[in-house]
């Protein structure tokens, strides 16, 4: 009997992938900063409260600067950890899931082609999750099975 919560490695897996998504998107997508209209627009106002006030331009700048930022932090977070990892672990997942070829790159071109010399699928299906693993563990992504309690078999 283990202490240790069991893992639903699919649904970890399609999270990791999922945050690797995210990364890429942040990555190699630009940031589209959002603008203040300057055009008069004439709307009917209901009263309301009147202690709210609404400041578009500062809202917009506080938007463009946080999520900037966000998208770097968010990066540097996944390039850490890839940092962190063995070296077969990291070069999996730097030549699979952190290029901009990744549409095109398979599994099977990875493990034929990319790894010399060539290694198995087995082994390439150990070293891959054993990555994920990490990866969730430190982004926080762990997906646990669902309807076990302690004591069951």
């Amino acid at each position: 009997m283990s202490f240790l919560p069991e893992i639903d490695r699919k649904r970890t897996q399609a999270a990791v992938e999922a945050a690797m998504e995210k990364y890429r998107m942040f990555k190699f997508l630009s940031f589209e900063e959002r603008e203040a209209g300057i055009t008069a627009g004439y709307n009917e106002r209901f009263h309301g409260p009147t202690n709210e006030t609404s400041d578009q331009t500062a809202s917009i700048a506080i938007y463009n600067v946080d999520n900037v930022t966000y998208r770097k932090e968010y990066c540097e977070r996944v390039e850490r950890v890839v940092k962190r990892m063995p070296r077969l672990e990291r070069f999996l997942i730097e030549e699979r899931y952190m290029t901009t070829e990744h549409d095109y790159i398979t599994d099977q071109h990875v493990y034929c082609f990319v790894f010399q010399p060539p290694i198995s699928e087995g082994k390439y299906s150990k070293i891959r999750w054993k990555a994920f693993y990490k990866l969730a563990l430190d982004l926080n992504l762990m997906v646990e099975k669902e309807g076990r309690t302690d004591g069951e078999p």
